[in-house]
């Protein structure tokens, strides 16, 4: 099955977008459409999922054009580096990674990119890590077309949107994270399962006696592990044990 396609050509580098302000801020002010439509980059590994957006959003090229989509995390990033796209839209768990640090990449590849995570998870703790690694929008997947348009603009116009669902919790997450009702080194990044994996690891368990613990493979254990060495600033297990103990994560 092809992981990833690519539709359409990037913009041509250089110089402000057609409809946007130098250094791709957004539309122009006073604008209710842009003189082009937006490009898009869509992120999902169900191919079901990347078919139903196409179809969902085919109406709507004269605002939205997909420029691209892949199924496969591993390709996504270079693929969105690439397309220098408008918009990505991912999902916050993906196969093989967390979508929230692929969006943390993808912010590091193409700076000026909105990222909207949509998901059907809606849960408040995936919304408050989405916000802090610096997502555009958290949409949860039942959105019809036309909304799911109307906010992706407002997204490329600036705004910071949140499904109606989930918007009354972020006050909350806020107010739970700072109380350290959270688990165990929200505040330094971790998503939860990272802090499942780093507990272990710091009471002194293999990669194998994690996996049967958790009921996953080693190789996701591997990977959550490079999650938190990467967030706790650590090269290996020793060194992110250390970390946890001196921050007080666990004892």
């Amino acid at each position: 099955m092809k992981k990833s396609s690519v539709i359409g050509t990037p913009a041509a580098s250089g110089g402000a977008r057609p409809g946007y302000r130098a250094g791709h801020d957004g539309y122009r002010s006073g604008m209710e459409r842009p003189d082009r439509p937006l490009r898009l980059v869509i992120i999902d590994d169900h191919q079901m999922v990347l078919d139903g957006l196409t179809a969902m959003l085919r109406p709507y090229r004269d605002r939205v054009e997909i420029a691209g989509e892949s199924s496969d995390s591993r390709e996504a990033a270079q693929l969105v580096a690439d397309l220098q796209p408008d918009v990505v839209l991912l999902d916050v768990r993906l196969r093989g990674t967390s979508g929230l640090d692929l969006c943390t990449e993808l912010l590091g590849r193409v700076p000026g990119c909105k990222i909207v995570f949509l998901t059907v998870y809606d849960d408040e703790q995936y919304l408050y890590q989405a916000l802090r690694v610096g997502a555009a929008g958290f949409l949860l997947k039942w959105i019809r077309g036309a909304e799911l348009v109307d906010h992706l603009c407002r997204i490329c116009e600036g705004e910071i949107l949140i499904d109606p669902a989930l918007a009354g919790r972020v006050a909350l997450s806020a107010a739970r994270l700072h109380s350290g009702e959270f688990w165990p080194g929200a505040h330094l990044g971790l998503t939860q399962r990272e802090s499942e994996v780093l507990s272990l690891l710091v009471a002194g368990l293999s990669n194998r006696a994690i996996a049967a613990k958790l009921v996953v493979g080693e190789e996701t254990v591997k990977t959550h592990s490079r999650g938190i060495y990467r967030k706790l600033g650590a090269s290996d297990r020793a060194g992110a044990v250390a970390a946890a103990l001196r921050e007080g994560l666990f004892h």
